[in-house]
């Protein structure tokens, strides 16, 4: 009924003039989390309405939440037979109850992660090999979305869970982000975060932007709606939980209720009072939450007189309400003053609206496109050549994605044991944009002979600098570039930029302008960073391990011809 109303556009009183009801104008209160609550959600989204959610959402109840922890389980623990289990029966992979019991029957001491290896499941070893080979350095945020995006996982879920799973996804995936900002983001620790407790999320929806609103009268204390609608007004007796009474000076244990003394019959009809006192205030705030309209309807049995639909309906008697049909059968409708036949502006007419106030000639043009601010200079195109002649072999794009390999080899290599650089590079090039490339072997020896060659340790060595950002004026603009390593001493300063090119210089001189242009500018902007220090900035050539230091006097040189260059081109 209401995406009937909303696409008839059905007019409501407001401040400024009847206006078409939409989303956003609707409260739908109920008692409790009940399955109506999540029925009506359910039902809301599938009729296409902009909905807010649930307003509090308990992540470990969530189905979707609870497969996607099982496949972070395995992925932690891939001798954890249970959570692989449970993510094969999920909709992430659609395993039928057959086929798992057939994997896992008769296995005896046999892991069910090495039996599933040894079936050789292509479509779902495909997922779980890339998966694990991502965990050591994916974030768990990423492995989710990993899984729900580039695995077809969140498809998946929705289909067999309803359109409502999707706020437990977007919350889960919402855990995940918040894990980062306090604590480090490991798989293991997340999983631990979660079982520490049940982790419940309260949204607020005092302003759901312009979205339906379904929610508790408890949670609505505060809030208004155009239109209001108690869905959940049927009988209801809530169970007592309380044991202990007080006694005058002592306490009593409610115990059987047959064998209960006079003394503790009265404090329990007491607190019994006092329940339906609360309940009848609750029934004032659910009714008050209405501006306009307040729909009441009943989920369920109406035989008790102190039902809130009851009380609704002998209350709507002494205002004279009348009889109306409404989709679901008869029932009474009180209206006070007059409800708006249209909306404002929505009458049909093609009569044009009154001329308005004169308004400035200048609302009736686009206004100018704004100057756009220079772009940064970069160290790496100031010009000039970037190799010498004779360079044969890769195109620019595969010189690029090569020298970029090597980069992140050389940064992340130092980390890890030796004897598992070749593992490491290959599920670290792996994870990069463009892949591992096909001469990852080549690349890793020549890595190799950069980090075991005596005179380069102290580049590496512990507290030095790898991929710094840096940012300075250079010739009157801004300048934004990335030292490959940097190495800070108190009294001076050494930068140094790796380069892969197969033909070397033999001094210098005789390095290509390009580089010499890239290098002067890293020392104009160390000069402004760490003023009183000596700065030194030097080429390492990867391909023959050989750290070429520059001259100050070739580089203010190179950094004349630039600045020279620059200004002619901007004039």
């Amino acid at each position: 009924e209401l995406r009937a109303m909303i696409d008839a556009r059905v007019a409501i009183p407001h401040r400024d003039g009847p206006r078409p009801i939409c989303e956003g104008d609707v409260l739908i209160l109920v008692r409790r989390r009940n399955t109506l609550f999540h029925e009506i959600i359910a039902a809301c989204k599938a009729a296409g309405l902009e909905i807010a959610g649930a307003d509090r959402l308990r992540l470990g109840g969530e189905m979707a939440v609870r497969d996607l922890t099982a496949l972070l389980a395995f992925l932690a623990m891939p001798e954890d037979d249970l959570s692989l289990a449970g993510c094969l029966r999920s909709p992430l992979f659609g395993w039928s109850e057959d086929r798992l019991f057939r994997l896992a029957q008769g296995r005896g001491d046999t892991f069910l992660w090495t039996r599933l290896r040894e079936t050789g499941d292509a479509a779902t070893l495909d997922v779980l090999d890339d998966l694990r080979s991502q965990t050591d350095f994916l974030r768990p945020f990423d492995l989710i979305e990993r899984m729900l995006t580039r695995h077809d996982g969140r498809r998946r879920l929705i289909a067999r869970l309803g359109v409502e799973a999707e706020d437990g996804i977007d919350a889960f995936l919402a855990q995940a982000l918040a894990y980062e900002q306090v604590e480090t983001p490991s798989l293991t620790g997340f999983l631990g975060w979660l079982e520490h407790g049940d982790v419940q999320i309260k949204r607020e929806l005092d302003a759901a932007g312009g979205r339906l609103r379904v929610m508790t009268v408890h949670g609505a204390k505060g809030l208004e709606a155009p239109v209001v609608i108690l869905p959940d007004t049927a009988d209801y007796t809530p169970t007592e939980r309380r044991q202990i009474y007080p006694l005058g000076g002592s306490l009593g244990w409610s115990g059987t209720r047959n064998e209960t003394p006079a003394a503790l019959q009265q404090a329990m009809e007491a607190a019994a009072d006092l329940r339906t006192q609360e309940d009848s205030r609750l029934l004032y705030v659910a009714m008050t939450r209405a501006e306009s309209w307040l729909i009441v309807a009943a989920a369920g049995a109406v035989d008790k007189a102190e039902s809130w639909y009851n009380r609704i309906f002998d209350g709507l008697g002494h205002v004279g309400a009348v009889a109306q049909d409404f989709p679901t059968g008869t029932g009474l409708r009180h209206q006070h003053l007059n409800w708006p036949v249209a909306a404002q502006g929505d009458t049909g007419s093609d009569t044009e609206a009154a001329s308005g106030p004169d308004l400035p000639p200048m609302l009736w043009h686009p206004a100018a496109p704004p100057t756009p601010a220079p772009r940064p200079l970069s160290p790496s195109q100031l010009g000039g050549a970037k190799a010498l002649g004779g360079e044969a072999g890769l195109d620019t794009d595969a010189a690029t994605a090569r020298g970029t390999a090597l980069h992140l080899l050389l940064e992340h290599l130092p980390h890890w044991p030796r004897a598992h650089w070749p593992e490491h590079a290959r599920a670290l090039l792996d994870s990069s944009e463009t892949g591992a490339p096909e001469d990852l072997d080549a690349l890793v020896v020549e890595a190799a002979r950069v980090l075991d060659a005596p005179a380069l340790v102290p580049l590496f060595a512990p507290g030095t600098l790898a991929e710094v950002e840096i940012t300075a004026n250079l010739w009157g603009r801004a300048m934004y570039g990335v030292i490959d390593r940097l190495v800070v001493s108190e009294t001076e300063v050494l930068a140094v930029d790796y380069k892969s090119n197969r033909v070397l210089p033999q001094s210098p001189a005789q390095i290509p302008e390009g580089l010499l242009r890239q290098m002067a500018a890293y020392t104009d902007a160390l000069e402004q960073v760490f003023p009183g220090r000596k700065i030194r900035v030097a080429l390492l050539w990867t391909a023959t391990a050989w750290l070429m230091e520059l001259p100050p006097a070739l580089l203010r040189e190179a950094a004349a011809r630039g600045e020279l260059e620059s200004g002619a081109a901007g004039a």
